[in-house]
């Protein structure tokens, strides 16, 4: 396994980082702000420099390369692999009610015989989370390690682009399926968020849709605890997540907010807030933040054993971002510290991220965490 990576800006375009592939790609992973990833020009260069390869771009609300965190850029990695074989698909989504049958008809396109992992990037504006990856779990049919996450926007919150082998578009989910014995795959999710307050109950909810907590609405106990923040909805919500107690249960599960409708008082989470489940507000404790960061790191490198990752994939929420402002890269530095110099690492801040839990194969959404996946080809 050989990775290649570039980076482009509008002051010096394309340019080079490290080592430079002799052997065709197999897979390129484009993450890059919107408005410049949305000129399909970038699509059309990236498939003149690697026109053998699947080519996987998205949106974020920050670029990972390395240790250094970029804004308004495109951050490239190819990859070349030596035994491991590959395979791409993608589904369109128009409404959030579709995404579990969507998530279900994409893990089968991928479906196979040898399939040892799923790397999926999902729409993030349109999509309900934890639906698609319920129909990702489903169409699987057994227990296949799923990571990934959701597009993003910077802190606009209005669109998201996703494409695979075609320049990207809104309302596409698009994975890469990786097949063979040969390919090695570590993951790890951390968040480190702190709850505060009482524990409220989910009276009123459709899906992701958020209207009442205890009865009340919901929107103004944000806008009430946000105070002079609250004009900056749905980015400054960012800032609250929720911890989600489903009933019967004490698995927590973190939710952050897409979008608010003033006229009917509603919120829009990433994934389901059923009613009768329970939660709690969270703020944020950076240093916390930034040691649960480096603990997903560590999570995902124990599969390697005494090895080191060849690749490495951060994708951070960006309310960590939010939350971090200039201590972000520190997060990233930290991480990188831990994954080791030879590992070549890249990513984005997202609006979602996707991954198993520690020591489960079940694919979960979460929010507001770090999510590492590392990859080693024997």
């Amino acid at each position: 396994m050989k990775v290649e990576q570039k980076q482009w800006n509008r002051t010096h375009g394309w340019s080079q980082t490290g080592y430079q592939l002799k052997e065709k790609a197999a897979v390129v992973l484009a993450f890059g702000n919107c408005q410049v990833l949305g000129d399909p020009q970038r699509y059309h260069e990236l498939k003149q420099f690697y026109p053998d390869a699947h080519i996987l771009t998205c949106t974020t609300a920050g670029e990972i390369i390395g240790a250094k965190l970029l804004d308004n850029s495109i951050v490239v990695s190819a990859i070349h692999f030596d035994k491991t074989t590959v395979k791409a698909a993608a589904v369109d989504i128009a409404y959030p009610g579709e995404s579990y049958q969507k998530g279900y008809e994409l893990a089968q396109k991928l479906k196979s015989d040898g399939l040892a992992h799923l790397f999926v990037i999902s729409d993030g504006h349109i999509v309900n989370g934890s639906d698609l990856v319920n129909g990702l779990n489903h169409g699987l049919h057994k227990q296949i390690p799923i990571t990934g996450g959701l597009a993003g926007d910077g802190i606009l919150f209005k669109r998201t682009l996703v494409g695979i082998d075609t320049p990207p578009t809104e309302g596409k989910i698009a994975a890469i399926g990786f097949y063979g014995k040969n390919l090695k795959v570590g993951y790890g999710s951390k968040g480190g968020w702190d709850a505060f307050g009482p524990e409220r109950i989910v009276t009123r909810s459709e899906g992701n849709v958020l209207y009442d907590l205890d009865n009340k609405s919901a929107l103004q106990l944000y806008k009430q605890y946000l105070g002079p923040l609250s004009g900056q909805l749905p980015s400054s919500a960012q800032f609250m997540p929720i911890a989600l107690r489903l009933q019967g249960s004490d698995h927590i599960a973190v939710r952050t907010i897409l979008a608010v409708n003033e006229e009917d008082q509603s919120m829009v989470f990433t994934g389901d807030l059923p009613r009768n489940s329970r939660v709690r507000l969270m703020k944020a404790n950076l240093d916390r933040l930034i040691e649960e960061a480096v603990s997903a790191a560590d999570n995902s490198l124990a599969v390697m054993g005494s090895f080191q990752a060849d690749f490495a994939v951060l994708i951070s929420c960006v309310g960590r971002r939010l939350a971090l402002t200039h201590r972000t890269e520190e997060e990233i530095e930290e991480v990188t510290h831990m994954l080791g110099k030879n590992t070549a690492v890249s990513g984005f801040y997202s609006y979602g991220e996707i991954s198993p839990v520690v020591n489960s194969t079940a694919c979960e959404l979460h929010n507001q965490t770090m999510t590492v996946t590392v990859y080693r080809e024997d």
